[in-house]
């Protein structure tokens, strides 16, 4: 993780040279002001929208990278050749995939909740995904509340045919776990439609959202080191609720929740399963064995230990092989470099997380 300012040119240190080609799957991308998305917005909506973020748990130093500020010194992630500068050609990121961050499923009103995704998608379709597109390396994703289904399953039926859609997205902040069947018409349009359907956090304990913790936090720090027990709890909802016995073609990827926690999270589960699938019989392999065809974990925040052969350890028993995506989360404060985030990899390794494993998942050419 670097949480210092990088380089907007030139290439990496030299010790460790940039490779090219990279798939970074947790970009964000951010409106230059509020006007831009309520010009998208029906009445009554129209007027209510300020551009509605949460109301805590926000950074008390800063919430992006200190020199990612445009040159037009618009908001962090409003300008797209700044982006393309600081990203793309500092990195050799081929494919940056576009995750908006609307905050729209913190809203008690499913109505205002889908309004705002419904505009957000408008908005990115018809800028970043279109007009700032010309070389069609940007990709993007759907957004949906997922406190209306239906809603949100038109909003995928909308978008799921455009060239530059690769998957749907939506916030970990829920009511229940992600494996009960309220969510079900949802899967079903991202199989049908062949997207992977992408979980983010930041909206838990939010609005009408369930804080995953016993209670709500005091700091932002222990809200923000607490964010992979939701992750935790909806793929053990996945995996026990049999959704992906149910929906054979869904896939899902998990965004900005860390990595560290799956072996031992599997280890357990896998357990447990052996001694309870009389429970759950529609579970017919162990739990684990469903992750490499149905799930995919973004590295940022990667957790580095001190000792690197820790990290690398966690990297062969989570199968990060087949299942790592690199992930930057650009251009927040958190920011993971490619070229520091991760001990010195082998080549085949490197590539496979840098770009394989995203080019296969989300139909990239490499």
């Amino acid at each position: 993780m670097s949480t210092t300012a990088e380089p907007r040119v030139g290439p990496a240190t030299p010790q460790r040279a940039v490779r090219r080609g990279i798939v970074d799957t947790d970009v964000h991308p951010v409106p230059r002001g509020v006007e831009e998305i309520k010009q998208f917005l029906p009445m009554p909506w129209r007027e209510m929208y300020a551009g509605e973020r949460r109301a805590f748990y926000n950074n008390p130093v800063h919430g992006s990278r200190l020199d990612s500020v445009p040159p037009d010194g618009g908001p962090k992630g409003s300008d797209p050749d700044f982006l393309r500068l600081q990203l793309m050609e500092t990195y050799g990121v081929s494919h940056p995939i576009l995750v908006p961050r609307t905050f729209c499923n913190i809203q008690p009103d499913p109505d205002y909740g889908s309004a705002i995704a419904a505009a957000f998608n408008e908005w990115l379709m018809a800028t970043w995904l279109t007009e700032y597109n010309h070389d069609g390396a940007f990709k993007g994703s759907i957004t949906i509340n997922h406190h209306d289904p239906q809603r949100a399953v038109e909003e995928i039926e909308k978008w799921a045919g455009h060239p530059h859609i690769v998957q749907v997205v939506t916030d970990s902040g829920a009511r229940f776990p992600f494996g009960q069947r309220f969510y079900h018409p949802i899967y079903e349009a991202c199989q049908r439609h062949g997207l992977p359907l992408a979980v983010h956090p930041g909206t838990d304990g939010m609005g009408v959202n369930i804080q995953p913790t016993p209670g709500m936090p005091t700091h932002y720090i222990e809200w923000h080191c607490s964010m992979s027990l939701a992750f935790q709890s909806h793929l053990v909802s996945l995996l026990t609720e049999g959704v992906f016995e149910r929906f054979p073609g869904l896939r899902m990827a998990f965004l900005e929740g860390g990595v560290a926690w799956l072996p031992p999270l599997m280890w357990r589960l896998d357990a447990y399963w052996k001694a309870l699938r009389r429970e759950i019989p529609w579970v017919r392999k162990a739990p684990s064995e469903y992750l490499r065809d149905h799930v995919r974990l973004a590295s940022q925040p990667l957790e580095r230990p001190a000792n690197d052969k820790h990290l690398l350890s966690i990297l062969d028993a989570m199968d990060a092989e087949h299942i790592l995506m690199f992930s930057s989360d650009y251009p927040h404060w958190d920011f993971d470099s490619p070229t520091r985030a991760f001990p010195k990899l082998p080549d085949e390794l490197w590539r496979k997380i840098f770009v394989d494993n995203a080019s296969s998942f989300y139909g990239l050419p490499t």
